[in-house]
This record gives C-alpha cells, structure tokens and sequence, in this order.
C-alpha cells in the first residue's frame, strides 16, 4: 500500500538517496528543499524548516497533493563550522535553529495527522558526530545530539497512538556536504573507522526505508547507528 511520505532536505545526498529509496518501494514521495534545486521526479516543495509559516505551508501543500504525512524523515541539515573560541552567536543559533528546531517544527506539523491515522513513522537523520564530539563543530554536534532527545521524547509521548520515533546516526558518508573535506581529513576519519572506507548514501536510505517499514513496527526510541563502526559503544 502506497504512503504518503516527506523528506526534508531531500534534494541532495542521504535526502535524496532516501527520497528514491521509498518512491522505489512505491511510496508517494514530497521533498522539502531550499536553498538547493528540486529533483527530477518528485513533488517538491519549498521549505525553509527555520520558519514555523513555511514549513506549515510546505506541509499543507503536501497534505493537498498525496494525503497527510505518514513517514517523515526530517533530514534538513546545515554546517557552520569553526573552533569555539572564533564562533559567533549566529553561527551557533543557526545551525541549532535549522538542524534541531528545525526537526521540532516538521514533526509537530505532521504529527496530528498521525495521531488521526492511529500510525506514523517519525525519521531523524543525525550524526556520528552527535555521539562522538567534534573538534570545530560543537554547533552541529549539539544539533544532532539533540535529535537523540527529540526522537525519544516523541517516543514515549506517541507510542500509545502507534507512531515510532527513531534516529540514524550516519558516519562519513560521501556527499556534497563531506565533499569540502581535504585528503588529509578524510584519509583521519576513513583509518578511525573499523570498516575502512565511506558510506554511501544508498546504505543510509536502506536503513531509514527498513524502519519505516512492517517489519521494524517494535522498534522505537532507537539511535541506529550507520557508521563503518565509528562511533562503537556510543
């Protein structure tokens, strides 16, 4: 059976890979982009997650063309990296703002539609670096971290309505957004990985499809971990 599904910051990297993972399984298929151009093949729509007026727009709009929302997978990330001595008030407040508030903002849109529905999916996509801590990136790693706290949080408040509540904390996966990385950086985090190479975004978009589907219905409250091993013990 076809669900309507939305994924934000879905035009590029995991996003994307995660948009044609579902659209493959048959599922109607919303991607939420801003500053990036839409993908071929999807309805698209305009969200700017730092606005509780976009995204309710953003999420009106996707309501009207495929049914309310019934798997989110709040994936809209942004970086402002630099070490804390140098960062300022905005760098911190907009990376926060469109990572975590972000996140909060698209869930408590879709939320009363599943709470209706007796069922939903809710998909946070944060980070190894959430778990782990990252030198230049106390902004962003606050961010993601707090994804860990939302998703429970909502887990345990949406549970009894049959909506689950999970994170997938990726490691270094190939992107645009890793692409800025010198050699040397990726050379570091490649050799700290047991497995010894980068992700794909594919390998992510497998994990978030799965737990959105039938067979992961008893999992919630999760932080699963996509990372080459990492962030082990975390």
């Amino acid at each position: 059976m076809s669900r309507s599904v939305l994924v934000t910051g879905g035009s590029r990297g995991i996003g994307l890979a995660t948009a044609r993972a579902f659209a493959a399984l048959g599922d109607k298929v919303a991607v939420a982009h801003w500053s990036t151009t839409p993908p071929d093949g999807f309805y698209a729509v305009k969200c700017d997650v730092r606005s509780t007026d976009s995204v309710r727009e953003a999420v009106a709009g996707v309501v009207a063309e495929q049914g309310p929302v019934q798997v989110l997978v709040a994936g809209a990330g942004v970086t402002r990296d630099t070490l804390l001595m140098r960062m300022a008030d905005d760098a911190w407040a907009d990376v926060l703002d469109a990572n975590l508030s972000g996140a909060w903002r698209v869930a408590r849109e879709v939320v009363p539609g599943m709470v209706r529905a007796r069922g939903g999916r809710l998909l946070f996509l944060s980070s190894v670096v959430g778990l782990l801590g990252s030198a230049g990136q106390a902004n962003y790693a606050a961010s993601k971290a707090g994804l860990v706290g939302l998703a429970r949080s909502l887990a345990r408040e949406l549970g009894s309505r049959g909506i689950t509540s999970n994170v997938v904390a990726p490691g270094f996966v190939d992107t645009d957004m890793t692409a800025v990385l010198t050699d040397e950086q990726r050379a570091d985090i490649v050799a700290r990985t047991p497995l010894g190479r980068t992700a794909q975004a594919e390998e992510v978009a497998a994990v978030l499809t799965f737990l959105a589907s039938d067979a992961a219905a008893f999992i919630t409250g999760a932080v699963v971990p996509v990372d080459g091993g990492l962030g082990m013990g975390h």
